[in-house]
């Protein structure tokens, strides 16, 4: 089978699989966040057996790519693949007062996030952890400074004293996500960006930074009130 050949049939698999109403659900669900199956079934009110079943032919399409949860190892997420992205109109969002972006540790990737969101929108943004380190990461900082942001050393704190109605939660990692699913300030959101100070290298860093650089700029335009 030449390249053509397999490029068709690639493209209708691809059709095939979003040209079912739930699927297209779930894609849409995924444009600006990551989802576990579990919390696709809940907000669109399906069997988890069909989600499965769903998931698999998204996945088996090549249109969503599965990771494993950096805080329990048990819990599986579902992200669309950056090509795929790429491709699609993200869905519109309320109007928010502020975007708050939180981790654990208010260390590495919420402090990235929301100086990316000030870059790119001069919008109100604000960071915060749920085990709040005493500084930012040093590495951090330094990847901060090679994209011209600039962070605060020692401007860390925690999401009970940032955190208001009105504001757009966003967690950036898996811990902070699941610690915060049944608190009062439950993230609408969830990127399911790997922890960089795990690995501790600059390459990590600048990996957290590309991954986070990219959801900004498709989340942006989908906010009410922004221009597109």
């Amino acid at each position: 089978m030449d390249a053509e050949q397999t490029s068709v049939r690639v493209r209708a698999r691809i059709h095939a699989a979003l040209g079912d109403p739930a699927r297209l659900a779930i894609v849409d669900a995924l444009c600006l966040g990551d989802s576990s199956p579990g919390e696709i079934a809940r907000d669109l009110s399906l069997p988890t057996n069909l989600v499965a079943h769903h998931v698999k032919v998204l996945a088996d399409a090549g249109l969503l790519e599965r990771t494993r949860s950096e805080a329990d190892r048990r819990r599986t997420y579902l992200r669309l693949r950056p090509d795929v992205l790429a491709s699609l109109q993200p869905p519109r969002m309320p109007e928010a007062r502020r975007v708050v972006f939180v981790c654990t540790h208010n260390s590495a990737r919420s402090q990235l996030a929301a100086a990316l969101w000030t870059q790119r929108t001069q919008r109100p943004t604000a960071s915060a952890g749920t085990h709040p380190a005493p500084r930012v990461h040093p590495k951090a900082v330094a990847v901060a400074h090679r994209h011209g942001l600039r962070l605060d050393p020692h401007g860390t704190a925690h999401v009970s004293d940032i955190v208001h109605d009105g504001d757009l939660v966003i967690a950036v990692c898996d811990s902070a996500h699941e610690d915060l699913t049944s608190s009062a300030a439950r993230p609408q959101l969830h990127w399911s960006v790997p922890d960089p100070v795990r690995a501790g290298t600059d390459a990590a860093f600048e990996t957290a930074y590309t991954d986070l650089a990219g959801r900004i700029e498709r989340l942006a335009p989908s906010l009410a009130g922004e221009p597109s």
